[in-house]
């Protein structure tokens, strides 16, 4: 046993004195911090949350910042200007993912939208989230599903005499509008017990992902832990994407036996547009194919806008003043004959203030999904070499004091004039370049419409007179750390639109 440790602190330090004395360092590399231990590098610097932490540290040390955790070399950018230099003029170069055990798991095995390399494959499956199941035209075909949910979640609130869990409220929403695009199925809001069942498993499955999703993996910086049997995480995963394949499949097989059964509106579902492409081209639309494609479009179609409405109901009843404006405005603009629609967007700016500043002070990725440089590359007059993670902490950003005034007051006001979702690179909570959420539409369709009507139909308030926590558990997200709690009751003058829902 003493000769096994032996040999493993041996090969340690082997690996440290070739990383460190023997490869060559390129010159003129971003500033740093003292000291870089060996082997771990400054991962001891690392502290949940992550985007607070490398904030904390760029604050002191700069906008663009070196660390070196374990064997990579990563670059942490927390300012708009050197965030415009890696996703303008670098993009291509940028438009790579590092290899991580969640890709290579619960991402096909870098194959997924979100993991796969820049490069051909990844470019087609850009092309088919982009133009066949997410454009415009493919959202207004599918605009009637997020009507129905959303009439089904008023109808729900309207006979409600509990106080709500906002966040399971929305999940909800979002979960059955997804699969339904997807699939054709909803799970949630049925008396169906077999429907109930199989919902309760797909929640599970999408509560689980979310978790793992947001685990830190040290290996993935110091692979010698797994070697040393450090396999935890990576027995979760591989179980966790079992059932995940297995679920998706019953999907697939039921669509796939039901064939040239389509929607009410004779519009094709996603998974019924990817058989018909697998019909033409099988050995690349393949159903691991179809399997994974769908898995990342509802992933970061549901728990991520969920996730900003529960942050905005949470706002809004801490600041009741901001949501009676948001009211007033929705009775000026729209009335009580209707609920708020989609197409209100453009008419409803101080709603859409209120989405705007949610998702600044809650973006979310706060910290980007990780980039990987192809080649060297110069950013900001700094040498970057191939095989560097980029980190753009979206959140140090967002909560710039230099480019916020009171950066974290609630002040939707201050979007004022803003069309859209994106104000250069000081705001960008899709992201931006190649690699940017390809489900902004979606999101931002969802948003409007869901939280415009719960705030137009009814009046809410806190449970108690303390304020609504508003912390944060480390994720990939921005989870809630206490899930938000909220009372609402129909208004007055939404009473005869209420009663014909």
């Amino acid at each position: 046993m003493e000769v096994s440790y032996i040999y493993i602190f041996i090969l340690i330090l082997s690996s440290y004195l070739f990383t460190t004395l023997f490869r060559r360092r390129p010159a003129n590399f971003p500033p740093t911090i003292f000291p870089s231990i060996p082997i771990i590098g400054h991962l001891y610097l690392l502290k949940p949350p992550l985007y607070r932490t490398l904030a904390k540290i760029s604050a002191k040390h700069g906008p663009i910042l070196h660390l070196q955790l374990g064997f990579r070399h990563v670059i942490v950018i927390s300012s708009p200007s050197a965030a415009e230099e890696c996703l303008t003029k670098n993009d291509i170069v940028f438009a790579n993912r590092p290899k991580m055990l969640f890709g290579k798991i619960i991402g096909g095995n870098y194959t997924s939208l979100l993991w796969s390399p820049y490069g051909d494959h990844w470019r087609n499956l850009r092309r088919i989230a982009s133009i066949e199941i997410l454009s415009i035209h493919r959202l207004n075909e599918f605009h009637h599903i997020r009507v129905d949910e959303n009439k089904l979640l008023i109808g729900k609130l309207r006979s409600n005499s509990s106080p709500v869990i906002v966040k399971s409220l929305f999940s909800e929403v979002m979960l059955n509008i997804m699969m339904r695009m997807i699939s054709g199925k909803s799970y949630f809001g049925t008396d169906d017990r077999k429907t109930v069942e199989e919902g309760k498993r797909f929640q599970e499955i999408v509560d689980e992902t979310t978790v793992l999703a947001g685990a830190s993996n040290v290996s993935d910086y110091l692979p010698v832990l797994s070697w040393l049997g450090a396999k935890s995480l990576e027995k979760k995963l591989m179980a966790l994407q079992e059932k995940r394949d297995v679920f998706f499949q019953g999907l697939i097989e039921q669509l796939r036996k039901s064939r040239g059964t389509e929607l009410a509106n004779g519009r094709k579902t996603m998974i019924e547009l990817l058989l018909s492409l697998q019909e033409s081209e099988p050995e690349y639309y393949t159903d691991a194919m179809i399997r994974s494609f769908v898995m990342v479009l509802l992933a970061a179609g549901s728990g991520t806008s969920a996730g900003t409405m529960e942050w905005a109901m949470s706002l809004l009843v801490n600041h009741p003043h901001i949501l009676k404006k948001a009211q007033a405005e929705i009775d000026r603009v729209i009335g009580n004959n209707r609920l708020v629609d989609e197409s209100d967007i453009t008419n409803l700016p101080y709603l859409r203030c209120i989405i705007n500043e949610t998702l600044r002070l809650y973006p979310p990725a706060p910290l980007l999904i990780p980039h990987e440089s192809s080649e060297d590359c110069v950013i900001m007059g700094y040498n970057i070499p191939r095989g560097t993670m980029l980190l753009v902490n979206q959140w140090a950003i967002h909560c710039d004091p230099k480019l916020w005034n009171e950066p974290k007051r609630f002040k939707p006001e201050r979007f004022e004039g803003l069309e859209g979702t994106r104000d250069g690179y000081k705001f960008m909570p899709f992201g931006s370049g190649r690699r940017s959420c390809p489900g902004e539409g979606l999101a931002v369709r969802s948003l409007v419409m869901t939280l415009g009507s719960v705030i137009q139909c009814f009046d809410w308030k806190r449970v108690s007179d303390d304020m609504v926590d508003m912390k944060e558990v480390p994720g990939i997200t921005m989870p809630k750390a206490v899930p938000s709690v909220a009372r609402c009751k129909p208004r007055p003058e939404m009473t005869n639109l209420l009663s014909e829902l």
